[in-house]
């Protein structure tokens, strides 16, 4: 009786709490739906919807003449809502098959049945957010809308298309690495960078949806914010010099087996940079751009250096380019380390002057040792009053900083003096000593380096920019005079005397500088820098150019051999394809009558015009095409490549009148565009490049 009670006792208190726990339930429950029912539900609403961020398009980035460099192309991630309300099971089943068919056809990456299956398995498990293809491009979408099933719309065949961005260079490689790229981080670089803040656009804003496993759909509620995009940038690099440019120094470098090397064209005047390339050679020995050495990596310079070394010394009055110097068989000891000459034997006692063109080591170091050893601070100063302790400025991001000591600092010794005339304890990017030789070229005047010209928004110019002056006058006219004489004397009688050209007089510096291997003398050896930097035309100097091969391994490692043809041959391009520096369009000065200056054209016609005129005529070689040059007394008729079998390339008009050029690209089968009256003095397509029959070609008269 007794264990009766005991059982019938705790029953009744199982009973007991079973019922308390239930009526606490009850409660909660009235509570959460009645009590607090608006506050759990607004909670829900902002856990499963809210507002998230759109980005817009980035705005283009043009070359001179309005040819995409960067733009940003829609891509398409392409999904399906399995449970679209008017996706019933009947219309399912019924449009499955063709459906299947087309996706396979139009992606190619899986079959019929593949797709069908996948399609089925989450309609199944009744999916609202089902992945079919992660990138599409807009034609592919456009072809998508018109497929069963997708083409009765989002709420009935259950398409779901989100747009997004990707930004592609149309050409290529060719100055990528300067224009630049946006990474996934949302981390700007080059001139995406630079330039980010009138690139980027404005953000906007949409509803969406978060479903399972993370996934975001957006809803269309129609309280969305649009983005606005970005503006665009005109750059002024050109692309047919950037594309010289970009195949001159991929040819030095595989030829030389180098490591890198980069290239940099300068507009005298303004400081605008028509052409950049800097390439990396890759394990499997071709060459990408990656890395912009240009702006971002600071070396020793070399003997280009010794330009500024001296420049120091004319203007101090303490070095005259006629002062004699000693270069000692080629061998100089300071204190415990010995300077040496890449000529065996030195050069004897020679002038400055002859010191430079030569680059000797030696007679450059011991002319700038005897006159600044009791001052060297001075030297430095002087260094410095011409700027070149400090970055230029230019509007990309990572410009290394140079590397110049200065007595006292950490590092100086007494043999920093000698060998920082020589450039070496100093450090510059390439696009710093272009910058120099470019003042230089430039009457004294220092420019900012630029790339872009101006800023546009819906084809109207919303901002410019100007050339910038870094410093107006790095010396005097003296100074500038006397080494304006010695760089063309480089190439005339010094390093660079397999530079010369036949019609155009270049000014400029070699450099071949030793290098530490990965950062070390010791442990990694030595390996080379060649270099070459200076203008052209040598007389009225309208571009300068710098060129750095890091690295050469085969075929020699001076800078007249490795990076001295890459000048030339850009110099040469640019010199066939300006007409304005042409001395065919200058008169010749002479006692009697001078003769005219004509345009290039047909040889026949020029004949006639010229024997009528009276004009005493020199034909050097029969060709159909004529190119004419104004000689002392006669006009010279030179053969004009323009073969009638190669039909399928771009013909040379420039120089030529508007009849003839007209002529010419048209039986090419080319659509002209004409601007401006007189001679061609620019065409958009390169001469020697494919033609495609009805391609257009612009040309500009002058």
């Amino acid at each position: 009786m007794t264990d009766n009670k005991q059982f019938r006792a705790r029953a009744n208190m199982v009973y007991v709490t079973i019922v308390l726990f239930a009526f606490a339930i009850a409660v909660k429950l009235f509570t959460i739906q009645i009590a607090e029912g608006e506050k759990w539900l607004a909670k829900a609403g902002t856990v499963s919807t809210t507002y998230r961020t759109v980005q817009p398009d980035r705005g283009h980035i043009y070359s001179e003449d309005g040819r995409l460099l960067a733009t940003s192309v829609p891509e398409y991630e392409v999904r399906m809502d399995m449970m679209a309300s008017g996706l019933t099971n009947e219309l399912f089943r019924d449009n499955i098959d063709s459906l299947s068919e087309r996706l396979a056809v139009l992606f190619g990456d899986r079959s019929a049945t593949e797709y069908k299956r996948d399609l089925t398995d989450a309609r199944h498990r009744k999916e609202r957010y089902h992945l079919i293809k992660r990138r599409a491009d807009h034609t592919q979408v456009q072809q998508l809308r018109r497929f069963p099933l997708f083409r009765l719309g989002r709420y009935k065949g259950g398409l779901l298309t989100e747009k997004r961005t990707v930004r592609v260079h149309p050409f290529g490689r060719l100055a990528s690495r300067s224009v630049g790229y946006v990474l996934r981080d949302s981390t700007t670089l080059g001139l995406e960078g630079g330039y980010d803040q009138w690139l980027r656009g404005v953000t906007g804003r949409r509803l969406e949806r978060r479903l399972t496993g993370g996934v975001w759909m957006p809803v269309d509620n129609g309280d969305g914010v649009d983005p606005v995009p970005g503006s665009d940038i005109h750059t002024t690099i050109d692309i047919n010099l950037q594309d010289v440019a970009d195949a001159a120094l991929e040819r030095q470098l595989i030829k030389h087996g180098a490591q890198y090397g980069t290239v940099v064209v300068m507009e005298v005047g303004t400081g605008y940079i028509k052409a950049i390339s800097n390439l990396t050679r890759r394990n499997d020995s071709t060459y990408v751009e990656d890395l912009n050495y240009a702006v971002a990596h600071a070396t020793e310079p070399g003997s280009t250096f010794k330009l500024a070394s001296l420049m120091v010394g004319f203007e101090d009055g303490t070095i005259k380019p006629t002062d004699t110097v000693d270069t000692r068989n080629g061998q100089v000891r300071y204190y415990n380390r010995i300077m040496r000459d890449s000529h065996e034997g030195g050069y004897g006692r020679i002038t400055v002057q002859r010191a430079f063109e030569v680059s000797s080591n030696t007679g450059i170091s011991v002319a700038v040792h005897k006159a600044y050893q009791q001052d060297p601070k001075r030297f430095v100063e002087g260094l410095k009053r011409m700027g070149l302790h400090q970055a230029t400025g230019v509007r990309i991001p990572g410009e290394a900083t140079p590397t110049m000591r200065s007595p006292g600092e950490k590092g100086w010794s007494g043999v920093s003096l000698p060998w920082m005339s020589i450039g070496y304890e100093t450090a510059l990017t390439p696009l710093q000593v272009l910058s120099f030789y470019n003042a230089v070229a430039n009457n004294g005047r220092m420019m900012r380096p630029q790339f872009v010209d101006h800023v546009s928004r819906n084809g109207k110019v919303v901002e410019r920019m100007p050339p910038q002056v870094i410093n107006p006058r790095i010396c005097s006219e003296s100074t500038l005079a006397i080494v304006h004489r010695m760089l063309r004397g480089v190439v005339d009688t010094g390093t660079a005397v397999n530079l010369r050209a036949a019609h155009f007089a270049i000014a400029g510096k070699t450099g071949t500088a030793q290098v530490a291997k990965n950062g070390s003398y010791k442990e990694h050896g030595l390996s080379y820098q060649a270099s070459f930097v200076g203008y052209f035309p040598a007389d009225a100097p309208k571009y300068s150019c710098i060129v750095v091969v890091n690295g050469p391994t085969m075929s020699g490692y001076y800078g007249n051999v490795v990076a001295g043809p890459i000048f030339k041959e850009i110099a040469d391009k640019i010199y066939s394809n300006r007409i304005e520096l042409q001395q065919q369009t200058h008169l010749a000065v002479v006692d009697g009558p001078r003769t005219p200056v004509s345009l290039s054209g047909h040889s026949a016609d020029l004949r006639t015009a010229l024997e009528g005129l009276g004009v005493a005529i020199s034909v050097e070689g029969e060709s159909e095409w004529v190119t004419t040059e104004a000689g002392d007394s006669t006009v010279v008729l030179k053969p004009r490549g323009i073969p009638a079998d190669a039909m399928d390339r771009v013909p040379n008009v420039l120089g030529m009148g508007l009849r003839d050029a007209l002529y010419i690209l048209e039986n090419r089968g080319l659509r002209v565009k004409v601007q401006g009256n007189g001679m061609v003095k620019r065409q958009s397509l390169q001469p020697g490049s494919k033609a495609f029959q009805g391609s257009t070609i612009t040309i500009e008269l002058t």
